[in-house]
């Protein structure tokens, strides 16, 4: 089945340029929206696999706009992957508590930004490895929340497994790590996201860090 993925940029070059590169790739353009509000509204009636979203745009900006197709208070969210120019913190912060399933810089290369549209989209959410590391080290030395009930659910397994996730292990370097099957692997994913109610592996990685399961400078892929 092929991707379909929805362009938000207020560029028409860039949008341009993400176009030839998606549909090179064998991946569906479902639309192009010059503005948050718009792709708000093309994404709501298209129903597209992945949003591609940048964060400046006029009108609605791209957080606001992946507020509303992917916060945590939407029914049926849209992943969206997070396109920016801007290696600032706030946004990145800012777009994973907006609900974003991936983040990822515009210098990004063709293949890389191909990977990150079907990572977001079989829900192996990543977020560029260069600002990763840097945000989660700053958003724990600010205050570390305090350990929910829900992480005494987890047996000591998934505990170890959650932390590799944040460590930034694929379900594939899960398995070869624990020698278990990658299939159980992404079993024992599941299950976590499942007993800690969280949507992604963005979400996992995020929670880990602020409720200590893990402490900064822990392994990233």
């Amino acid at each position: 089945m092929t991707l379909r993925v929805l362009i938000a940029d207020d560029q028409e070059l860039v949008r341009d340029g993400f176009r030839l590169i998606l549909e090179a790739s064998g991946l569906e353009v479902a639309g192009e929206a010059r503005d948050g509000r718009e792709a708000v509204y093309l994404a709501r009636r298209r129903a597209p696999d992945v949003v591609l979203m940048d964060v400046r745009m006029p009108s609605v900006d791209g957080l606001q706009a992946t507020r509303e197709l992917a916060g945590p208070q939407v029914t049926d969210p849209i992943a969206v992957l997070i396109l920016t120019t801007f290696d600032l913190d706030e946004y990145v912060l800012e777009a994973l508590r907006a609900g974003a399933s991936g983040f990822l810089l515009k210098d990004a290369g063709r293949d890389q930004l191909v990977e990150a549209v079907r990572a977001v989209a079989r829900g192996d959410a990543l977020i560029a490895p260069s600002v990763t590391r840097r945000l989660i080290e700053r958003f724990v030395e600010r205050s570390l929340s305090p350990i929910p009930p829900e992480l005494d659910e987890l047996t000591p397994r998934e505990l170890e497994v959650l932390r590799l996730i944040a460590g930034g292990r694929s379900n594939a370097e899960l398995a070869q790590e624990l020698m278990i099957s990658e299939t159980t692997a992404k079993t024992h994913v599941a299950r976590i996201l499942a007993k800690l109610g969280l949507r992604d592996r963005v979400q996992a990685v995020v929670f880990a860090y602020e409720h200590g399961v893990v402490q900064p400078g822990a392994r990233r892929a």
